[in-house]
């Protein structure tokens, strides 16, 4: 049975107070491991938010350091962190902000290799990366495990948000079979990123995750679709 504290109650208790959340919903949280590739513009608000819920154990992956070109939107980090590895510096500020979720960070860049030995150690996976290649090699991992796939991509103003392999569900292959070629995909180093488009979506990610672990299972095989320019979105099912 897991235990809470008096200060765990005060500080979720305005989530607990919601229909269909109650004590019930925050044993669910505590209880859940997510892994968390990716701690850029999408990884950071999921963190951010997915940490303050209350969520029991997260993990994060990034191997890159952070840089002044972060800073407009990785709002988790600041001037005194470039350098720095970017997962390591999630989990030193992240704990500050609930001391009752327990972290960790890996900064050795996800492969073949050791890609599947990380992800079988979590529950859910929150896919935060910025290219083909790795949300391929997570996607096919996760199939293969059964592991409940958050994914999440930006390009432009736009971005698009899904759920994989919950309750049966499809993946990302069911989707688009096979990944684009590279040299046809622009990335934010070429058309640029405006912040708050990633905030966007790592917020629809923690929503949708938090949503499934209370029992939503919604967004099974739905691909949201999010223009930021007109405010408005789009639910395409496969």
């Amino acid at each position: 049975m897991v235990d809470f504290k008096k200060e765990e109650f005060q500080r979720y208790l305005r989530q607990m107070i919601l229909d269909g959340f109650h004590r019930e919903g925050q044993v669910k949280l505590k209880e859940t491991s997510i892994l968390v590739i990716g701690a850029g513009g999408i990884g950071c608000p999921a963190l951010q938010y997915l940490t303050a819920a209350g969520i029991g154990k997260i993990g994060i992956v990034d191997f890159d350091k952070v840089e002044l070109t972060n800073l407009h939107r990785q709002i988790l980090y600041d001037e005194q962190d470039i350098g720095e590895w970017k997962s390591e510096v999630a989990v030193r500020k992240l704990q500050l902000q609930n001391p009752h979720v327990q972290l960790e960070y890996f900064t050795e860049k996800m492969g073949a290799s050791n890609a599947a030995t990380t992800i079988e150690k979590y529950d859910i996976v929150l896919d935060g990366t910025d290219n083909f290649h790795t949300r391929y090699l997570i996607n096919d991992i996760c199939a293969h495990l059964r592991k409940p796939l958050a994914y999440g991509t930006i390009l432009d103003y736009k971005g698009q948000v899904a759920f994989f392999n919950i309750d049966g569900g499809k993946n990302l292959r069911s989707l688009f079979p096979e990944p684009p070629n590279p040299k046809d995909v622009p990335d934010c180093n070429d058309n640029g990123v405006l912040g708050t488009v990633p905030g966007l979506i790592g917020i629809y990610l923690s929503q949708m995750v938090i949503r499934y672990i209370l029992g939503d299972c919604f967004w099974k095989n739905k691909l949201l679709l999010i223009d930021s320019l007109t405010m408005q979105n789009d639910i395409l099912e496969y």
